[in-house]
């Protein structure tokens, strides 16, 4: 499999983000595949410390050889059920309002969407805790925009989704990018940029696929991590997982639209299950990883 034109990397807390890492590793296994090599990256929340990453040259499997780094590792045990009903409530916000977007390709600016979650926004509690370490670890990697890299955030007042390093976007630097990106609402604060409160691209969709700078004949590698949830009576978020899949979906048809070849990749069934509908348990960390490289693998072996 040849490096895609643009990789697509979506959210999905700890678990996400090591899936991300590990599906990747898995697809290097192949020589032409090299992830660090994609002319367009676009990252939302966990998504997006990997793709700030990548493009500032570090390597998934030198990255699995380290502590995952979702901005959660900071959290509690005890805070990790808050943090995943926080994660609930994004996904509300997204699914009830992003699909039909997606699938009409409206600006990031439309209405009444943007409305509709800039108020559902300002419901949720103000959140408390720091990005600060995610945003020291980002820096030490020397990310920095490079014409490259998409980071998607969303303005908490106005509920507009933001696409920080394309043109014209809000001046911010990659780590303050990366860090709106993952402020999930209602657990972290938001993030300043230009004078502006941002949170989590999530609440606006969990891929934002359609902002990929892709067109006639690119082809386009999308990975959903939160593609493996499935709904249960014990799980808030697991409910999210067909609405992601569904938003995935309506963004891939966008970018087809515009001559672009896709592929969205959700986690496969061995991976859905290391995985769990608790994607903030870093428990499940090796899992995941053994998983998400063996499902990686695969998709090398089916290339050829």
């Amino acid at each position: 499999m040849d490096s895609p034109h643009a990789l697509v990397l979506g959210g999905g807390g700890v678990l996400g983000e090591v899936w991300l890492w590990a599906v990747l590793a898995g697809l290097e296994r192949d020589e032409r595949f090299d992830s660090r090599k994609c002319a367009c990256y676009v990252g939302t929340s966990a998504g997006s410390i990997v793709a700030a990453l990548l493009s500032a040259g570090l390597g998934p499997r030198d990255r699995l050889g380290r502590y995952a780094i979702a901005p959660s590792e900071q959290v509690s045990t005890v805070t990790a059920s808050a943090l995943a009903s926080a994660l609930a409530g994004a996904a509300e916000i997204a699914a009830s309002v992003s699909a039909p977007l997606a699938s009409l390709a409206v600006a990031a600016t439309a209405r009444p969407g943007a409305s509709l979650r800039g108020a559902a926004l300002r419901a949720v509690p103000r959140g408390r805790r720091s990005l600060a370490q995610l945003g020291e670890i980002v820096e030490l990697q020397n990310a920095r925009w490079d014409g490259r890299l998409r980071v998607v955030a969303v303005e908490r007042a106005s509920g507009r989704r933001v696409v920080f390093g394309a043109p014209g976007a809000a001046d911010a630097s990659v780590v303050v990018a990366v860090q709106a990106s993952c402020a999930i609402p209602g657990v972290f604060r938001p993030v300043i940029a230009d004078g502006r409160e941002y949170v989590d691209g999530g609440a606006w969709s969990p891929t934002n696929a359609d902002v990929a700078d892709a067109g006639r004949g690119d082809r386009v590698l999308c990975l959903n991590p939160t593609g493996s949830l499935r709904a249960t009576r014990r799980s808030l978020l697991g409910a999210f997982g067909p609405a992601s899949r569904a938003i995935a979906g309506a963004e891939a048809l966008v970018l087809r639209g515009r001559g672009a070849r896709v592929r969205t990749i959700n986690p496969d069934r061995e991976s859905a299950a290391a995985m769990g509908t608790d994607l903030m348990s870093a428990a499940r960390r090796e899992a995941v990883i053994e998983a998400g490289l063996a499902q990686g693998s695969r998709l090398a072996a089916e290339a050829h």
